[in-house]
């Protein structure tokens, strides 16, 4: 079991097992203020579909869409998490299951959304994954399909939650501005650069996308104090050990 599948499984535990497992306890309530913050931004938004990204690889942006998905899923929301990172998707290998039709396939007329997603993955939560890698991920997202899928599947769940590739590497994610509430960065202690959040940044603004907020992984607990000074700007911070 790797490290993102601990993760996922701590999201899925109950938060009363806190005597025997202080740490998962922490990991648990880091999700649930992550939720508390998300739900309080898409609050002010008409559209409930967030795009969680990042500025690079490598900062567990998958696993949290993933967990974040299902701490939303455990207050009776019916959610849908969409992998839409079709040039190196991960949400078939976090959640075990295969990807022989999803979303690339949906976007190419291939099937019909109903029949590719994947039901109750989790209580309440529903997976669509990235399907066959296509030769142009971008162009797909950002065709009027894609757009006319999601007022389609907003009609049908209480919040989608959309795991894209990293912003400053591709601009997939900025293919959903116009169609969701905003993007979620996702950045990691000791590896992201707050140069390279600005970048991403800038990038949202450029086309007139909405930032929720951003992430802050991977943080040990006596830094977090510290590092506040350098990502003071942004909301969200969890931390892990």
């Amino acid at each position: 079991m790797n490290r993102d599948d601990r993760k996922l499984n701590i999201a899925q535990e109950e938060s009363s097992e806190q005597d025997k497992k202080p740490q998962s306890f922490q990991i648990v309530e880091a999700y649930k203020a992550l939720r508390t913050n998300l739900l309080f931004a898409l609050a002010a938004t008409e559209k409930k579909t967030a795009v969680i990204s990042s500025p690079e690889p490598g900062v567990g942006k998958s696993t949290t869409a993933a967990n974040l998905s299902i701490v939303m899923a455990q207050t009776n929301f019916k959610v849908l998490l969409i992998d839409a990172d079709m040039r190196k998707p991960s949400l078939d290998r976090i959640f075990a299951v295969g990807r022989n039709e999803g979303l690339s396939t949906v976007l190419s007329g291939m099937t019909s959304f109903e029949r590719a997603m994947i039901p109750s993955v989790a209580p309440n939560l529903d997976l669509l994954t990235a399907g066959p890698i296509p030769p142009n991920p971008q162009e797909l997202l950002a065709s009027s399909t894609m757009t006319e899928l999601l007022d389609g599947l907003q009609k049908r769940y209480d919040y989608i939650l959309i795991d894209t590739p990293p912003v400053n590497v591709v601009a997939d994610a900025l293919m959903l501005t116009n169609s969701t509430a905003g993007i979620m960065l996702v950045a990691r202690e000791r590896k992201t650069h707050v140069e390279d959040l600005k970048k991403a940044e800038d990038a949202v603004n450029q086309v007139g996308g909405n930032l929720l907020g951003m992430t802050l992984t991977d943080v040990q607990e006596q830094r977090v104090g510290t590092r506040s000074r350098y990502y003071k700007k942004y909301q969200y911070v969890y931390g892990e050990k």
